[in-house]
């Protein structure tokens, strides 16, 4: 068979017939590496398909089977979807594979077939970790391969019910000379699973490696191909661990699940607030501030900190943990403009406690209040949570789901809440006692926090 030659980026997948140093696809330099793809002799045309209008096509009810972690369970919809293509990515160490081989052996104890395939590690290595996970009971098959032709022979004979492949990277088709890894092999076995998950109807989990900026490695087009991406997230300094989808065909692409490591595996945890606000004070220090946020259908109380003091140097220092450092910067120069506050010649460091990660704009009432009462060196009232998003004029605006977020600081205890100037979409008589407190600019919020 003969090879045609050609060059691949690996960052985006363009596919160039001569090298290039500039990728005309994704704009990096120096990423398309060579690559040797059989050159295929043109198949005969299949018949052309017939075209149906969408409402003579019956719908199809899609029939979940559980995988036996809830928080897991949350993040792909609601359950695992027989022929669905799972690509979960995370950081070197993180617990992809311990998570993975929890949840077969969960499935394989409801009765389910499942095969755990890996690349990287020999059966002998994931029994040890089976053990120590305390995963005895249910059938779950082990093998230690890189060839993908010996894989999907394998699936094929077996026919699980489920198939997790550690990792997508790891493994090689033997007809592309390149190497595991490559651009062409990443695509080509993603591709291969692909097809079997959606001919054989099982479900495939796939584990993808991630390069330094926090991405998945590979082709773009390997995100394209799959069901659903998830993220395996979490600090090494904190047992805890936070697993995003962002692309889901079956569900919800906001949702998170919540976990901490133990010396057991990971363990869900069912009340998350109280683990970002463990050691929170109650409001009695200066520059804390505890913020509702809601990720997918979780609502999260999570403590903000800032700390802000007089520069030493020419150019005061801007320094952020969990939140967007530009967006901090556009709230310190509204405070400064349309609040009085002078912080131009201040340093500034502001933290979300916990290791947590907040994107949403509701979350900026929480970190100008918190910045204010770090400069001020005054707290904030006793039990009081905040959320809004600012205006560059100074204006409070609404926020969504504000229920959800009054309802889950009244259940852990909070009192106050200081919320935009919205019509409360809650008969505030049913919140048991909290004191509702609207503002429609940023002024007026300092006025009443303080």
């Amino acid at each position: 068979m003969a090879l045609k030659l050609r060059f691949a980026c690996q960052s985006c997948g363009y596919v160039s017939s001569r090298w290039l140093g500039h990728c005309p696809g994704c704009g990096e330099w120096n990423t398309l590496v060579e690559e040797n793809k059989p050159d295929l002799s043109p198949r005969a045309k299949a018949s052309v398909a017939k075209a149906l209008p969408i409402t003579d096509i019956p719908p199809a009810e899609v029939d979940r089977f559980v995988s036996g972690i809830s928080e897991l369970d949350r993040v792909l919809g609601g359950g695992i979807v027989p022929g669905s293509l799972v690509l979960l990515g995370g950081d070197p160490g993180i617990g992809k594979s311990t998570l993975l081989l929890q949840m077969a052996g969960l499935v394989s104890n409801r009765g389910k077939k499942v095969l755990y395939a890996s690349g990287e590690e020999s059966a002998y290595q994931i029994k040890m970790r089976a053990s120590r996970l305390g995963l005895s009971d249910g059938t779950v098959y082990l093998l230690a391969e890189n060839d993908i032709e010996v894989i999907e022979g394998c699936i094929r004979e077996l026919q699980p019910d489920l198939v997790v492949l550690d990792s997508i990277q790891a493994v090689y088709k033997p007809d592309l000379p390149s190497a595991p890894g490559g651009v062409g092999q990443v695509r080509e076995c993603a591709a291969q699973m692909m097809r079997l998950a959606k001919t054989g109807g099982m479900s495939i989990f796939l584990v993808g490696h991630v390069t330094k900026e926090g991405t998945l490695a590979g082709p773009r087009v390997l995100e394209h191909m799959v069901d659903a991406v998830v993220y395996f997230e979490g600090e090494a300094n904190y047992s805890y661990r936070i697993l995003r989808g962002v692309k889901n065909r079956f569900g919800s692409t906001s949702e998170i699940g919540i976990f901490q490591m133990e010396g057991g595996g990971l363990v869900e945890v069912a009340n998350p607030s109280q683990l970002f606000l463990t050691n929170h004070s109650g409001g009695n220090v200066a520059g804390s501030v505890v913020i509702p946020t809601v990720e997918g259908s979780r609502t999260l109380l999570v403590e903000i900190q800032a700390l802000v003091c007089p520069s030493g140097f020419g150019t005061p220092r801007r320094m952020t943990a969990g939140v967007d450092y530009n967006r901090v910067a556009l709230i310190m120069a509204v405070l400064e403009k349309r609040a009085g506050l002078n912080l131009g010649g201040q340093d500034a460091y502001v933290n979300a406690v916990g290791g947590a990660k907040l994107y949403e704009p509701a979350v900026d009432l929480g970190i100008a209040l918190a910045l204010a009462s770090g400069f001020r060196e005054a707290s904030v009232k006793e039990g009081l949570v905040a959320v809004g998003e600012i205006g560059l004029t100074g204006e409070i605006r609404p926020v969504s789901f504000l229920e959800r977020r009054i309802i889950e600081a009244a259940r852990l205890g909070f009192k106050n809440c200081l919320v935009p100037g919205q019509k409360l979409p809650v008969d505030i008589a049913v919140m048991q006692g909290v004191n509702i407190y609207t503002a429609g600019t940023l002024a007026e919020a300092i006025e009443i926090a303080f």
